[in-house]
């Protein structure tokens, strides 16, 4: 699988897991692992980063609500809400996928999965979080006083 596969497969896990609230993660990865065949290397991607998002959530979602203009993060569409989470994770836990190349794979799951009013929507918030995380710095950066480390 390239890497755009696997990501598309990460999509698609976070997505079932915005419908499936009585089953757990590892329910969810399991059965798609199953039907999906993940190959053995691009399983274990796949549901490291799966599992390492879930868990980082509350920051992944804390920064998507700052960057978009006034919509809480649960009132966005559950298709473009696993496309920015996806991104946000990659910015901020992924240094080996340069950030213009998140944000533009981000905005090619949009272009494909999702309405096509969504892209502009998605690509304006990704740029908020991009410029955020720029001049604020990582979450994880900071102190516990909330200055940069």
């Amino acid at each position: 699988m390239t890497r755009r596969e696997q990501r598309e497969a990460v999509l698609e896990l976070l997505f079932e897991t915005e419908f499936k609230k009585d089953e757990s993660a590892e329910e969810i990865f399991a059965l798609a692992a199953t039907n999906r065949e993940f190959t053995l290397e691009a399983g274990s991607y796949i549901k490291d980063v799966y599992f390492d998002l879930l868990e980082k959530l509350d920051v992944i979602d804390e920064l998507i609500g700052k960057c978009a203009s006034g919509w809480k993060t649960q009132r966005l569409s559950k298709l473009s809400r696993s496309i920015m989470r996806l991104c946000v994770y990659e910015l901020l836990y992924r240094d080996d996928i340069p950030t213009n190349v998140s944000i533009n794979e981000a905005v090619e799951l949009s272009k494909k999965f999702d309405d096509s009013k969504a892209r502009g929507f998605v690509n304006g918030v990704l740029n908020g979080v991009k410029n955020l995380i720029e001049t604020e710095g990582k979450p994880e950066d900071k102190t516990e006083n909330g200055e940069n480390a």
